[in-house]
């Protein structure tokens, strides 16, 4: 204090500068501050306000992918999910609803047994659960936890991890990380650790492309793989960051329809 004081006496304006100075900064760390979250169901909605929002819970979307279209009809809490495959001879339409699955070949119902059901249930619901991003990420069975924030090329994201309840059927045993911009709230990279057969694999996703028809947002990816398969799940993303992952696949999603 008797230095600062000494200050005061010999040069009043050193004095003012070295107070607005502090002031400044403390300016600074209060606007970092008020940027910060760390409440993750609070990250999420304004990711989903940001990529559509309360358009999302009412709404059908039409999309083509891998050469099958697909229709996601959301209303509320219900729900219908159609698969469309058309060749030279016929037409299968898949049907997913809060109902149960059923297909139809040329219009006739098709038996199918309970292995081939779980099959074609789970190939449809993931093409759309993906498609839906982030509004799927509020479903009821879904678990958040904040894991902080990290740096991705160049960029501040608020990483969440997402796992599942019992109510979320065999994708209970799956983790998803999910990386939000710090200052945009889009959702620009996920990753996600689940089981095939009987191994243990994880995908590294890269947003590609987004297109944005009536208010909600579509997005491609770059699909990634790691080139070593013992690396844990937890590294995926310092194995992203020193080029450890190879591409697999491209992710598109062609003629997105919103009604």
């Amino acid at each position: 204090m008797r230095y600062l004081t000494v200050i005061a006496r010999t040069n009043p304006s050193r004095e003012r500068k070295l107070v607005g100075i502090i002031l400044f900064v403390f300016l600074l760390v209060a606007i970092s501050c008020s940027d910060q979250f760390s409440d993750p169901q609070q990250i999420v909605d304004r990711c989903i306000k940001v990529h559509g929002g309360e358009k999302y819970s009412s709404s059908t979307i039409e999309f083509d992918f891998r050469g099958r279209h697909y229709i996601a009809i959301t209303d509320g809490g219900k729900f219908s999910h159609q698969r469309i495959l058309k060749d030279s001879t016929s037409t299968t339409h898949d049907f997913l609803s809060n109902d149960g699955f059923t297909r139809k070949i040329n219009d006739v119902p098709q038996v199918l047994p309970d292995s081939m059901v779980a099959k074609y249930t789970s190939s449809v619901n993931s093409v759309i659960y993906f498609a839906q991003l982030p509004f799927r990420l509020n479903d009821p069975s879904v678990n958040k936890k904040y894991l902080g924030t990290t740096m991705l090329e160049g960029e501040r994201y608020y990483k969440i991890e997402i796992t599942f309840g019992p109510e979320g059927g065999e994708g209970n045993r799956d983790t998803f990380y999910y990386w939000i911009h710090q200052k945009t709230f889009m959702m620009d990279y996920l990753a996600y650790y689940y089981l095939e057969g009987k191994e243990w694999e994880f995908r590294f996703r890269k947003v590609l492309n987004r297109n944005t028809v009536n208010g909600i947002v579509f997005q491609d990816y770059i699909n990634y793989k790691s080139t070593d398969t013992k690396a844990p799940f937890n590294d995926v993303e310092q194995l992203y960051a020193t080029g450890k992952l190879t591409e697999l696949s491209r992710i598109l999603l062609e003629n997105p329809i919103v009604k």
